[in-house]
């Protein structure tokens, strides 16, 4: 049994396939169809986020078991088509829930306190003391959108603060101790701040658009470190200057690469992202939420526990 590891990982993860038996083998750098001509050969293949696993690759792979994408999500995968195929999907959102549900709960607390404004104007010579007047988190509503494995991370950090946790979720009854499922519009109704942990799938792709947000009977904040085309960017600034959201913590962003690696390749800037990068109401990071130096160890166990769990 061969396995073709297409990024690098935590070590643990191809010592972990050894000791199960299968010979590894990585690639990180041949091109798409190099590593096309030779996937006839491999009975598993891990990836991240290198390229997409399309029908035509697919197709290729004419012995491929399984693929395990060591991340939360699988829309770089061509799931649908995979399956008829007889390809178990392993996904591992177990492995970086922790770190991601610290992520936002940090990003939430820095806008709150304005944090990252006034770092940067000490740094600069200003003392600003009322201008850096801080909020406190408890009394307030938090809205979940998604409730599974970083949903639940994340109203999980919250349990030390006085605040209400709502979800809403496509799923029924997913619901417990520390957050209530809630109707899309109990939500909208309620929310302090909104928080997003969906996949990036056709229901997601451009939900918070203008529509969506002044859906809300109040003035919001935003926290997504979820997927970035969940989110209309050129929306969410004119409602950042309109005060409908107040401000908004963005782990990531409309304009990523598919790869999650980079985003522009030249220098055409869009403007709604120029206003991101400006605005001391807007906190960002590269995709980072659940890039721990634990969750990259997480995130390959979890790989290797799923392979032992379903073929060994």
């Amino acid at each position: 049994m061969k396995v073709l590891l297409l990024d690098t990982n935590h070590p643990l993860l191809q010592k972990g396939l050894e000791n199960l038996g299968y010979q590894c083998d990585d690639d990180y750098t041949s091109s798409k169809q190099d590593i096309e001509s030779k996937i006839d050969q491999y009975d598993g293949l891990i990836i991240r986020s290198r390229f997409s696993i399309d029908k035509i690759f697919l197709d290729k792979a004419v012995h491929l078991k399984f693929i395990g994408r060591v991340g939360a999500g699988l829309e770089n995968i061509d799931t649908e088509y995979a399956r008829a195929k007889g390809i178990h999907l392993i996904a591992a959102p177990e492995g970086n829930r922790n770190a991601v549900g610290e992520h936002a709960l940090g990003m939430l607390l820095s806008l709150f306190n304005k944090l990252h404004k006034a770092d940067r104007q000490v740094r600069q010579g200003k003392w600003l003391r009322e201008d850096n007047r801080g909020l406190e988190l408890d009394g307030k509503t938090v809205g979940l959108i998604g409730y599974g494995n970083m949903g639940k991370a994340f109203a999980k950090k919250l349990r030390g603060f006085d605040v209400e946790v709502l979800c809403y979720d496509i799923k029924d009854n997913v619901g417990d101790e520390n957050c209530e499922q809630v109707t899309l519009e109990e939500l909208q109704q309620k929310a302090d701040v909104l928080s997003l942990h969906t996949p990036q799938t056709k229901l997601t792709t451009n939900m918070v658009n203008t529509n969506f947000i002044h859906s809300f009977s109040k003035p919001f904040w935003l926290i997504n470190t979820a997927r970035g085309k969940s989110v209309v960017t050129e929306d969410l600034v004119n409602a950042i200057k309109s005060g409908k959201i107040i401000g908004a913590g963005l782990d990531v962003l409309e304009y990523e690469k598919s790869s999650f690696e980079n985003l522009f390749t030249d220098n055409n800037v869009p403007d709604a992202f120029q206003y991101l990068i400006e605005s001391d109401k807007v906190l960002l990071s590269p995709h980072v939420a659940g890039w721990t130096i634990e969750s990259k160890e997480k995130l390959a166990q979890t790989i290797v526990d799923k392979v032992k769990a379903k073929f060994c």
